[in-house]
């Protein structure tokens, strides 16, 4: 008996079903107990296995999207929210923008909570199973400007290209020089259509052209982003780090 449930741990590993492995004795003696039919005591297994699957999935995927682990919507405060951007929330939670290759882009002042909204977007397309990578828009020019450096831009295009949504943190703060404005836009254009972008900027879109200098290239910058695009306006929020300072500071004179 104890050869035979041996041999059938082997089996079940050898056949990558671990969670079936670790589990079926347990779940056996409670089918034995209960008088559970063999079929109801092989999807039992089969539910757990799949969710174990499921949750190492999510969590292989929450690592490589680099996303900010404490920048979820369970810590963003949205009270200072207006209706009309808690519906766009909402409706973005659904995900199913990320098929249609739609555009997502938060502009306000800073401190106005775009980037934790961007990466708390992120977090809710990983555990809805999508491919999801965050980086600062100034790690990723310098990336691609390695890149096409070393003659392999159409490597790193294509690798970026798995990802079904790449989180552009602000992109407002970069002031780069013509090449990398250039990789910039190559970036942008090659995802159109077809792969989903978000971008945190604090910069509306008349003044995109001090990120990309030119003006037709900027034009056709904001042309591919604003197309299939979700814009959050964020513009009228007050900067949260700016309260939390100014309430500090009344509450250390009260006292």
């Amino acid at each position: 008996m104890a050869n035979r449930q041996e041999e059938l741990t082997r089996l079940l590993r050898g056949l990558q079903l671990r969670q079936m492995a670790a589990r079926y004795g347990e779940l056996a003696l409670r089918a034995a107990r209960e008088s559970i039919s063999h079929e109801a005591f092989l999807y039992e297994l089969a539910v757990q296995e799949t969710a174990y699957r499921q949750q190492r999935r999510r969590e292989r995927l929450l690592r490589e999207s680099r996303l900010p682990r404490e920048k979820t919507f369970a810590q963003l405060n949205q009270s200072r929210f207006s209706p009309l951007l808690l519906q766009q929330l909402e409706r973005l939670r659904s995900g199913s923008w990320v098929r249609e290759a739609v555009t997502v882009i938060a502009v306000g002042r800073p401190g106005a909570g775009k980037s934790h909204t961007t990466a708390a977007l992120g977090h809710v397309l990983v555990e809805q199973g999508y491919t999801v990578y965050w980086t600062s828009t100034a790690a990723l020019v310098q990336q691609l400007l390695a890149a096409k450096r070393d003659l392999r831009l159409p490597q790193e295009l294509t690798r970026l290209d798995r990802f079904e949504c790449v989180v552009l943190d602000d992109i407002g703060y970069v002031q780069q020089s013509r090449e990398e404005m250039e990789v910039l836009f190559t970036f942008l254009a090659e995802r159109y259509e077809r792969r989903s972008v978000m971008i945190s900027t604090n910069l509306v879109f008349s003044e995109w052209e001090r990120i990309f200098k030119d003006p037709m290239t900027t034009l056709a910058a904001i042309d591919r982003v604003v197309h299939h695009a979700v814009i959050l306006d964020m513009m009228g929020l007050e900067s949260y780090r700016a309260k939390e300072a100014s309430a500090q500071q009344a509450a250390a004179a009260a006292a």
